[in-house]
């Protein structure tokens, strides 16, 4: 009968400085093992990288440690013993390092870095005076009050706080637009994980009490002449007159006005088209002008004509006018509370709309969507040669009630 014969588990020897000193690249990777999962792997190329082999949940696994020498044997050793550590209790050391490496970058990363990050994702997407708007508040209040801050440092007082100086200067819509902002900019680094909660949420709750105000008041269509006489009057430059005018005798927003480039416009066919990227519904936007637009456009190029803007602003010619122009030329004349530049668009609704003028002619004048949303998608009428009449007939009653007329019929087409 043979001898029985002892199998023994094969006992790997611990590897000592001297042989990972000596341990010299070969045509293929090989593996020098130290003991429970740990090995140095020796590449072509000279590195010699530290390794963990492990089992978790039934799937063999590899941990990297780093490279020798960088990570010194003890190290290496240390390291592997708080990976097995972290096995006995459950826990896949893999998942974990990959977890505190996430929190690591989370506590790198700053808010500005993330904001841009945001903006950069959603401008392309947004109406240009839109992304115009927010990259202006980036620069100018979000980046220089927190942006060096790192985003998981950030907690809602800090947020209040920053919210409130915006308040303080009396600009409660640019207030409630960075409150806003910065809620999306927080979600956005919740869906990337590099944040774990949304300081922003609710900062509405503390937001400074509106002023009863109306929203963009207009004074009646009577009192026009006299506002235009006080425009004309007062110390405005020509550029906001010309601005205010054409506000009156287009209807368009603000924005879409001081943004607008010369490229849009074709004088002779007194036409101006509006890109869906500038638009608030996000559709072109073409806009009939009527005589006395054109007139003021003609003027308005032989100064500002070989820039790519009608109306660039003071700092920059490659920026619009100020937002707050306009609005600020009304208050000078003593209309604070009465007209705003947006009410001209108002003023004109309401006085067409009592004329009987056909509703969709103004509403697509005004750039309006439908509210009916399935009516607003099949509805792409333009009715521009019907607006064109109409818009005539607006500017040539505002030039009879300056003319002193006291009575003024819009001529109606049904």
């Amino acid at each position: 009968m043979p001898p029985k014969r002892c199998y023994m588990a094969l006992k790997v020897s611990p590897l000592t400085d001297s042989a990972l000193k000596a341990a010299k690249p070969k045509e293929k990777p090989y593996k020098l093992a130290d003991g429970q999962g740990l090995y140095l792997e020796v590449m072509p190329n000279g590195s010699k990288l530290w390794r963990l082999k492990y089992r978790h949940s039934g799937k063999e696994k590899r941990l990297s440690f780093g490279a020798y020498p960088t990570v010194p044997l003890l190290k290496a050793r240390q390291r592997r013993d708080e990976a097995r550590q972290k096995l006995s209790d459950g826990l896949d050391p893999g998942e974990q390092k990959k977890v505190v490496k996430q929190a690591m970058k989370a506590e790198q990363l700053t808010f500005e870095t993330l904001a841009r990050e945001w903006y950069a994702y959603n401008s392309p997407r947004w109406a240009e005076s839109t992304a115009y708007k927010a990259k202006l508040y980036l620069e100018n209040d979000l980046v220089p009050g927190i942006g060096s801050r790192p985003v998981a440092s950030i907690t809602r007082p800090d947020l209040v706080d920053l919210v409130r100086k915006v308040e303080a200067r009396g600009t409660l819509n640019a207030a409630g637009k960075i409150r806003q902002w910065l809620h999306q900019i927080f979600r956005y680094g919740l869906a990337k994980g590099v944040v774990e909660n949304n300081p922003a949420t609710d900062l509405d709750v503390v937001a400074a009490p509106a002023k009863a105000a109306r929203h963009h008041p207009h004074v009646p269509l009577a009192e026009l002449p006299e506002l235009l006489e006080k425009l004309e009057a007062g110390r405005i430059s020509n550029l906001t007159r010309w601005a205010i005018r054409l506000l009156i005798f287009t209807a368009v927003r603000p924005g879409e006005l001081r943004a607008a480039p010369w490229s849009e416009f074709d004088l002779d066919k007194a036409t101006w088209t509006i890109p869906k990227e500038r638009m608030k519904a996000r559709r072109p936007h073409v806009v009939p002008l009527p005589r006395q637009a054109v007139d003021i456009l003609q003027k308005l190029r032989e100064i500002t004509g070989s820039y790519p803007l009608l109306f660039p602003g003071q700092q920059s010619s490659e920026r619009p006018m100020s937002e707050n122009t306009i609005n600020k030329a009304l208050r000078l004349i003593g209309y604070e509370g009465r007209q705003t530049g947006h009410g001209f668009r108002h003023l004109l609704s309401t006085e067409l709309n009592g004329r009987g003028y056909n509703r969709d002619w103004i509403e697509r004048q005004l750039a309006h969507g439908d509210s009916d949303e399935i009516r607003d998608t099949y509805n792409h009428a333009n009715y521009l040669e019907q607006r064109r009449e109409m818009m005539q007939a607006w500017a040539d009653s505002i030039d009879a009630l300056c003319a002193g007329a006291t009575v003024v019929s819009i001529k109606r087409k049904a």
